[in-house]
Formats: C-alpha cells, structure tokens, sequence
C-alpha cells in the first residue's frame, strides 16, 4: 500500500491494523523534503536543523496532523515540517497582505535540492504515485521507459481502477482507488483471498481519502 496520504494512513491503522505489514515505507513528500532539509540541506549549508523553520504548502488538512503524529519519525531529532498550511490558508494570506501576482517581476524558482522531475509532478493526483513507482521499477529492471499505464475501470466498484504491467517477464497487478468508502470494498475483496487463501489480486495499492488524490 501507499503511504503518502496521511488521511490513508489513519484509516488503515484504525480498521485494518493486520494490513499494517504491507504499508510502503516511503514517507510522503512532504515528510521526504523536510527530512532532506534537516539533515543533507542543513549540513551542507552548515546550518543547525533546530535554526530551519520548514513550511509546506498542501491542499490537505490532515497533512497539519501527519507532521506532528510521530516522534520516532523526526529524522533530524527535531520536527520535520513546523508548519503545514493548505493551499486554502496561503490564498488568505496573499489577499490579506494585498499581493498582486499580476504585478510581480518574474523569477527562476530556487532549487536548493535540485530539480523535480516529471514523475514528482504527478505525484498528487490519483494514479500519480503508482505510476511514478511503476515507471522508476521498469526503469531500474529493464533499462528502458515505461510508455503508458493503462488504468481501466474495475466493474462494481466505483473509484477503483486497475492494471496489469509486465515488467521483465512478470505481470504486476495494481489498483488504484480514492475516497475511504470505495477504499473498503478493495480492503474487504482483499480480507476474503486472505481468509480463503486465495491469490491475492493486487500487488501493488495506490490509496487517496480525497476524491481525486
């Protein structure tokens, strides 16, 4: 399963804490960003973890609980992300500060950490995670690019979509579902292959809480 989205996460810990196990250990991006600047950006720049106040800009409000959830997962010892603000707050803050966009002299962004790349664009749309771990595993497998993931409605079950990619000779089944109640029909089909020890019919898990990602 994915672990990206913390609204996800809470759910699966809460009704299906046996699928613990299976969840990625990837932290989201968010949680990846703010452990790269408190421990790689801040020693190469010299700079004490605890003297970086890190902010993040989501469209999730329960990403202002994933930085905050776990001690154990501060890789730096002090909190990743301090501050987490939806996209919703900044709007606010922009208008209330009377900024013009319009107005402002274009700018190269700042890349401290580098570029992103096509598959990080991605990332935050249903399908998105799946595919940019799809395209690096057939990458990294067979040397060449992954052209397309042909996601197809499952029959039944509305928001979940799935696939099957042959990647180096093996067929990798994957599903792609969003909003917590299609979620639970996927769980639930997942609960019946365990109990009558039947294949399982997915590999690999993509989950959003929100429609959409």
């Amino acid at each position: 399963f994915t672990s990206c989205c913390p609204g996800w996460v809470d759910y699966l810990e809460k009704y299906y804490p046996d699928s613990i196990p299976h969840f990625s250990t990837a932290k989201s991006p968010q949680a990846m960003v703010g452990a790269l600047s408190k421990t790689y950006y801040a020693k190469k720049m010299g700079i004490d973890p605890k003297k970086i106040v890190m902010v993040s800009i989501m469209p999730c409000t329960a990403k202002k609980w994933e930085i905050v959830r776990s001690e154990t997962m501060y890789s730096s010892g002090v909190q990743d992300i301090d501050i987490s603000l939806t996209t919703r707050e900044l709007s606010r803050m922009i208008k209330s500060a009377g900024i013009d966009f319009l107005a402002l002299p274009d700018e190269n962004a700042d890349d401290p950490l580098g570029i992103y790349t096509g598959a990080g664009t991605i990332f935050g749309a249903t399908g998105g995670v799946m595919e940019a771990a799809l395209r690096t595993a057939y990458a990294v497998l067979t040397g060449n690019e992954l052209t397309d993931v042909n996601l197809q409605d499952v029959r039944g079950m509305e928001g979940v979509k799935e696939a099957s990619i042959n990647i180096d000779g093996k067929d990798i089944k994957v599903a792609v579902a969003h909003q917590m109640g299609n979620v639970q029909k996927v769980m639930d089909m997942l609960r019946e292959a365990k109990e009558k020890k039947t294949p399982m019919p997915y590999h690999f898990i993509e989950v959003m809480a929100c429609p959409g990602g």
